[in-house]
């Protein structure tokens, strides 16, 4: 298996970094991918759903699609939204 490509999540998961974090997650298709999520700070609905698509893709592909670190914001998000997602809380950022 190949080693999975890293994106480092911006502090601001919303509108003003959609569509760079859009590219990034296109560029990374079709192979394992590690989301780490300790920085975020805040968390809008398009953040969200990026991240929902982003799993979404990751699973039709058959490719793993992990989210390391996940920052307090962001769990507090995920839970406000009803939202599970599977979240490593194991990495050394925790």
């Amino acid at each position: 298996m190949a080693e999975p490509a890293c994106i480092t999540l911006p502090s601001g998961l919303d509108t003003g970094c959609a569509a760079a974090l859009a590219a990034q997650l296109k560029d990374a298709r079709g192979g394992p991918l590690t989301l780490d999520a300790a920085g975020v700070e805040r968390v809008g609905a398009l953040g969200l759903q990026l991240l929902l698509s982003a799993r979404v893709t990751w699973a039709r592909d058959g490719q793993p699609l992990r989210i390391e670190a996940p920052s307090p914001a962001l769990e507090a998000a995920l839970a406000l939204a009803g939202v599970e997602l599977d979240l490593d809380r194991s990495s050394p950022h925790v």
